[in-house]
């Protein structure tokens, strides 16, 4: 399993957590890939933390369990940072963290209190309202990890996420489209350090 790939997804119910994580592993799979995503929620209303996870290895993934020691960590909502919920546990010190927020990536490693890895930013609740029409960030965030981890062709994320898009929003090709622009925005606006 050294291939093995594990994302962790921080966001709030009702941010995407749990759609990034599947549409995510939905574009790995087409590509060959194997994986698995789940979230991880209870009784929790609109506005809960909640923790969503996608695995991706070019072997088959026999390990059922959370992803406890995920390379990146994808957080769709900032105030969850320094908060209950611990974003660094069991990230290593060459971890990716990649942020919805309109501050640097320098603030952000601060604000994290990490020294290792990588930390990058975008404004992806700005790119969602903009292009969507509402502040769910879970489509640009898609965007911005592609362009960092480079995990898949930007292409082939927006051909497959548009087809499954397309299915889930059947007669609302406007919802659609701003995502598909949601995703190509962030992944041109992400910073990192």
């Amino acid at each position: 399993m050294a291939n093995l790939l594990e994302v962790r997804w921080h966001g709030r119910g009702g941010q995407g957590a749990k759609t990034a994580a599947l549409l995510l592993a939905e574009s790995a799979s087409d590509a060959g890939k194997f994986i698995q995503a789940f979230p991880e929620y209870g009784p929790e209303r609109m506005g809960a933390p909640v923790q969503a996870f996608t695995r991706i290895d070019d072997e088959p993934i026999s390990m059922h369990c959370h992803v406890t020691n995920p390379k990146i960590v994808v957080i769709l909502d900032p105030s969850l940072i320094g908060s209950s919920v611990d974003v660094t546990a069991g990230v290593p010190e060459d971890g990716i963290f990649i942020i919805n927020t309109g501050t640097s990536p320098r603030k952000m490693r601060e604000k994290l209190g990490v020294e290792g890895g990588s930390v990058y930013t975008v404004d992806a609740n700005q790119i969602a309202l903009d292009n969507i029409g509402r502040p769910i960030p879970n489509t640009p965030m898609l965007g911005a990890l592609v362009k960092v981890t480079g995990l898949l062709e930007l292409d082939s994320l927006v051909a497959d996420t548009e087809r499954k898009l397309s299915e889930r929003f059947a007669g609302r090709p406007q919802i659609v489209e701003g995502n598909i622009k949601a995703i190509k925005t962030a992944y041109q606006e992400v910073k990192g350090e």
